[in-house]
C-alpha cells in the first residue's frame, strides 16, 4: 500500500466504477481506496481519505464534478478529470481550477493508466485529442492579459449569479433553491440572459461564463 498510488474513483455509474476498479487493481503500482457516487460524497471522501489521485467525472448528481473541483482545488490530492465532455469550456475551467489532467472516457485503457501515473508524479496530462485546444486557450489567455472586455457588465448581479450556477451544472430547481427564488423566476432570468447576450444553448452560456470569469466567486 505504501508504494502504491492511492486512488479515489468519483462517478455516478456503478458499472463504470467497477470496470475502472478492476483495471486499476490489476496495475502493480495502484490501489483504489474509495468510491464516490456524487459530488458531495466525493468532497467528503477526498478530505477524509486524502488519496494521491482523484479520478473525477464532471457529470454527477448532488454536486457536479466542477463544483467538487472548485472545493478541492487547494488540497494536496492530484485531480484527474475523466469525462465524456470534449467541450473547450469545461477543459478551460478545469485548467483554471488546477486540475492536474483531463482525459476523455473514449481514451484507451493504457492512456488512462499513463495519465494516472503522470499526475501522481506531479506532472500534468491532457488528452492528446484536446491538446490543440488547450494550447490555443493558453496563448489567447496570455494575449488577453491586458483588460478583457467585460461583456457580462450588461447583466444584473442576480443574472450573473444565475449564469454562474448554470455554468456549474445546476438544474433550474437547484438554482431556485440556492437563490431562494421560484423556478419560473429562474427561467425568466435565463431567458433575459440569452436575450441580452444573444446566446442560444447551454454550451454557449457556459463558454461565456468562463470567458468572463464568472465561475470564480
Amino acid at each position: 500500500m505504501e508504494n502504491k498510488i492511492r486512488i479515489l474513483l468519483a462517478d455516478d455509474h456503478a458499472v463504470l466504477r467497477s470496470g475502472l476498479k478492476l483495471l486499476l487493481h490489476n496495475q502493480p503500482d495502484m490501489v483504489v481506496i474509495g468510491e464516490a457516487r456524487d459530488g458531495q460524497e466525493t468532497i467528503e471522501l477526498c478530505k477524509t481519505l486524502k488519496p494521491d489521485v482523484l479520478l473525477l467525472d464532471l457529470n454527477m448528481p448532488a454536486k457536479t464534478g466542477l463544483q467538487a473541483l472548485e472545493e478541492l482545488k487547494n488540497t494536496k490530492t492530484r485531480i484527474l478529470i475523466l469525462t465524456m465532455y470534449d467541450d473547450v469550456a469545461y477543459l478551460r475551467q478545469a485548467v483554471e481550477w488546477g486540475a492536474a489532467g483531463y482525459i476523455l472516457k473514449s481514451a484507451a485503457d493504457t492512456e488512462l493508466i499513463s495519465a494516472i501515473r503522470a499526475v501522481a508524479q506531479g506532472a500534468s496530462y491532457y488528452d492528446p485529442a484536446l491538446m490543440k485546444t488547450l494550447v490555443e486557450y493558453v496563448v489567447n489567455r496570455e494575449e488577453k492579459q491586458v483588460t478583457p472586455k467585460k461583456e457580462a457588465d450588461q447583466l444584473s448581479e442576480r443574472e450573473k449569479e444565475v449564469l454562474r450556477l448554470v455554468a456549474l451544472g445546476y438544474t433550474n430547481r437547484q438554482i431556485a433553491e440556492e437563490l431562494t427564488i421560484s423556478i419560473k423566476t429562474v427561467e425568466a432570468h435565463k431567458a433575459n440572459i440569452r436575450e441580452k447576450l444573444k446566446l442560444k444553448g447551454r454550451a454557449e452560456l457556459v463558454r461565456f461564463a468562463i470567458e468572463q470569469g464568472l465561475l470564480s466567486k
